[in-house]
């Protein structure tokens, strides 16, 4: 029996596939946090299809902070459907407050929050000023949805406009990106989820229902008060917790240095293991304008993902560089680098000290040892006043901002940032 066909065989083949079998694109999605997700509009399918989108598989929503819980091994694609998912209810929520949302801004926005992570690149904000150079994930995901708007033409225009704040109804760039946008609602309840820190659990439904347009801006009504200041203390919690737990600070400024180390040594002509796309990013400084100026940049970061960072740290740890062997053998096998947090920034003779130390252990030249000491200071911001504030609508109409409503005195405190200094050295 031959298996051969000719060309006239699989086209008469596709033809009968693509008319006798459903072509259904508003799937379900089982998720963990929320359970069944319905995919809204068939376009919605489509980028999730792409493979800018399916990248975010690959990208981890919490970057190393598995190293202290393992359960925190979620990616960005769980992340963005679940916003997704939470900007469908807030939507159904504004238009029952008699605020109309046509069905195109609805797709439009579904869109702007779905993608307003596709410029994360690899372990997302530990690298995102180190892979390129002062470009934000935010300006990168603004080229993404450019992009994709060429091919999937005025949904995506849209989504572009609402994610830049240039729509003419601010309300559905706050729903985007605010201080009560969908984003921070879904990633505080899934973080929480996944890490198992049962502090960072929030009544996104309940925010939900008491959203509220005000003059044409997102608002809060004024019965949400406490939700949302449970919202904001989780936040600060988990962020102590989570996202800046010493551990994590560590792990990652180690592979911060990894990859800088690893730039400087391609830079002097060493020749080191690395992915097409890796190796164009450690061969130069890619800033904003290169983006706009040559497709090929946006081509190279769309192949990036954590894979080809672990892929190369797990080669690189047997580098002949002393330095980057040692970082890399460190993140591989967990062999982190002691942290300490304080208060009060740490006094120069004790920096000192540890300078002294290491140097003498690993027999570093004075430039070398910025590789293996770090001190800088973590910043913890639960709520910023000055900036998407998040305002409260009363029952008279009337509109006061948060932290002068409330009659919770930490809502006042939190909005003060809080300092903590490291150091952090080799065992």
């Amino acid at each position: 029996m031959s298996y051969f066909y000719s060309f006239d065989y699989y086209i008469k083949v596709s033809h009968l596939s693509a008319n006798t079998r459903p072509n259904n694109k508003k799937k379900i999605i089982n998720d963990p946090v929320y359970g069944f997700i319905s995919l809204p509009h068939e376009i919605i399918f489509d980028i999730l299809e792409h493979p800018y989108l399916q990248r975010l598989r690959r990208i981890q929503q919490l970057g190393l902070s598995h190293l202290v819980y393992p359960g925190a091994n979620h990616t960005r694609f769980h992340h963005v459907l679940g916003a997704m998912h939470l900007m469908m209810q807030a939507v159904m929520s504004i238009r029952r407050k008699g605020h109309p949302i046509s069905e195109e801004e609805e797709r439009a926005v579904c869109l702007a929050i779905l993608l307003h992570d596709i410029g994360h690149g690899p372990f997302s904000h530990a690298l995102e000023y180190d892979i390129v150079c002062g470009v934000s994930h935010e300006k990168i995901s603004g080229f993404f949805i450019a992009e994709l708007s060429v091919e999937y033409g005025h949904d995506l225009e849209i989504a572009l406009q609402i994610f830049n704040n240039t729509y003419h109804r601010p309300f559905l760039h706050e729903l985007v990106s605010s201080q009560l946008d969908m984003d921070r609602l879904d990633y505080l309840n899934r973080d929480s989820f996944y890490s198992g820190v049962s502090e960072g659990v929030i009544g996104s439904e309940r925010l939900i229902e008491m959203l509220n347009v005000h003059n044409g801006h997102l608002v809060l009504e004024e019965k949400g008060i406490y939700s949302v200041e449970k919202f904001i203390v989780a936040r600060r919690l988990m962020y102590w917790q989570v996202y800046l737990h010493k551990t994590v600070v560590a792990a990652e400024f180690m592979l911060i240095h990894a990859l800088r180390r690893a730039k400087e040594l391609t830079a002097s002509g060493h020749d080191l293991f690395a992915s097409p796309s890796l190796k164009f990013f450690l061969s130069q400084d890619i800033r904003a304008e290169h983006f706009e100026q040559d497709p090929m940049v946006l081509t190279h970061f769309s192949r990036l993902d954590d894979y080809d960072i672990w892929g190369a740290i797990k080669v690189w740890q047997y580098a002949p560089d002393y330095i980057l062997a040692s970082i890399c053998s460190g993140l591989v096998n967990r062999q982190l680098f002691k942290i300490e947090i304080s208060k009060t920034p740490f006094s120069a003779e004790r920096i000192a000290t540890e300078r002294s130390r290491v140097q003498s252990e690993h027999q570093l030249s004075e430039q070398e040892l910025s590789y293996f000491i770090y001190s800088n200071v973590l910043t913890n911001k639960a709520y910023n006043e000055d900036k998407h504030n998040i305002n409260l609508l009363h029952k008279d109409g009337t509109i006061s901002e948060l932290s002068k409503a409330s009659d919770n005195l930490n809502i006042s405190a939190l909005a003060t940032p809080v300092e903590k200094y490291f150091l952090c050295y080799p065992r």
